[in-house]
């Protein structure tokens, strides 16, 4: 129904450009100046002392053409990502991922939002709190917790996207678990610990938590996080922009915060 329903669609599409584009053509073709036939004094609308053209309609035309071509070239990186992420003018530069399964776009790198070593080093620790409850995990037990996977992109409000990569860690409702919360996961304010730059915390609203897709994750495409992608840890979540998919994860505080 619904491939019938497109070619209906540009049948009539079609139908309404055969029948316009003679008349399109003509008014294009018309001389500088030339009024169209039949409005000289069509309902008195025509000012019977007109104003010099300033641009004509083929000049009009080309202006709108050239417009739209050079947003081509300066934008098409940004979609298309590959090669062509060399010529994206307007997209940031100098954050080269490198190959491999952590070789996709970075929104912000660690240098640029000042984390240090020794931040995401040993002494890392996770904080989960909520329902009256904390609970502290170091990198080895959150990699204990049982893993999950999901396939989703990160788009970035500077107009680029990845494709889907494959994420693996635990789900943020059973992290909720951890502190008594049963499966009516609340709000999460999920805080990072970089220290300059914005979007260092996140708030994601209880149907967000409760996504079974919504993972705080430690493996991209089977690899651990780079430290540009966030390692040790980073929420990725759907339908969410890039910069709400908090990297290098700290605390985690599961309801009103007090």
């Amino acid at each position: 129904m619904h491939f019938y329903g497109a070619w209906v669609f540009i049948g009539a599409f079609v139908v309404h450009v055969a029948f316009r584009l003679p008349k399109a053509l003509r008014a294009v073709g018309r001389r500088r100046g030339e009024p169209a036939p039949g409005t000289e004094d069509a309902a008195g609308l025509v000012s019977p002392r007109p104003a010099a053209p300033t641009i004509s309609r083929r000049g009009a035309l080309g202006m709108v053409g050239l417009g739209s071509l050079a947003l081509l070239v300066v934008t098409v990186g940004q979609s298309v990502g590959g090669w062509f992420r060399q010529t994206a003018l307007l997209a940031p530069h100098g954050q080269d991922p490198g190959p491999g399964p952590n070789g996709f776009q970075i929104n912000k790198t660690a240098a640029s939002v000042g984390i240090r070593p020794s931040d995401i080093g040993p002494a890392w620790r996770l904080t989960v709190r909520g329902g009256g409850r904390q609970v502290g995990l170091t990198y080895d037990q959150r990699l204990a917790l049982p893993e999950n996977e999901s396939s989703l992109p990160i788009a970035c409000v500077e107009g680029w996207s990845t494709p889907d990569q494959h994420w693996s860690g635990v789900r943020l409702t059973e992290l909720a678990a951890l502190v008594g919360l049963g499966t009516d996961t609340p709000q999460v304010f999920v805080e990072s610990v970089q220290r300059g730059g914005s979007f260092s915390s996140v708030v994601l609203s209880d149907i967000q938590a409760r996504d079974t897709r919504s993972l705080l994750a430690v493996r991209v495409n089977g690899a651990v996080l780079s430290r540009d992608h966030g390692y040790p840890a980073r929420v990725i979540v759907p339908g969410v922009p890039g910069v709400h998919n908090t990297k290098w994860v700290t605390r985690l505080t599961f309801g009103q915060q007090a």
